[in-house]
């Protein structure tokens, strides 16, 4: 079907109730990847809430765990009238043998909440290498979660 990149409208309404803590060491955060495009069936972006939405959506493959990559949280700041947070370093999956169109980033300590979708813009393939999901540059304008 398609995945559309959005950060996640339930994640939003979380925020306002305290759901969702990104300070290091608190929460856990994950990133899962999705299959190739051709192999995707559901519909994912803004109205994804869940990590269990992926269900067979998510990939399979030689050094890829389902679940997906455990994030390191950095502690949110602000520039301007900016909040953003990050997650250092990139997330890697090494000796990987897998294909991807998109990723899940989501709140395993808080019932696999969803935060936001990714779009690769198109299959991104591996084999026996690193499969790595590099995130933007931690400020007020690229970072991956920030409210303006």
């Amino acid at each position: 079907m398609a995945i559309s990149q959005a950060m996640c409208t339930s994640f939003k309404v979380e925020l306002l109730t305290g759901t969702h803590n990104f300070t290091n060491g608190a929460d856990v955060f994950k990133l899962a990847l999705f299959r190739n495009t051709a192999a995707i069936v559901g519909t994912f972006g803004a109205a994804t809430t869940n990590y269990s939405q992926m269900g067979a959506d998510e990939v399979v493959g030689t050094g890829y765990t389902a679940g997906g990559f455990t994030l390191t949280n950095v502690t949110p700041t602000s520039t301007g009238t900016t909040a953003f947070t990050d997650f250092n370093p990139n997330a890697s999956f090494t000796d990987a043998t897998l294909t991807s169109s998109g990723a899940l980033i989501y709140n395993s300590t808080e019932g696999n909440k969803a935060v936001a979708v990714l779009d690769f813009g198109g299959d991104k393939v591996s084999t026996a290498g690193d499969f790595t999901v590099i995130f933007p540059a931690a400020d007020a304008t690229n970072a991956i979660v920030r409210i303006a």
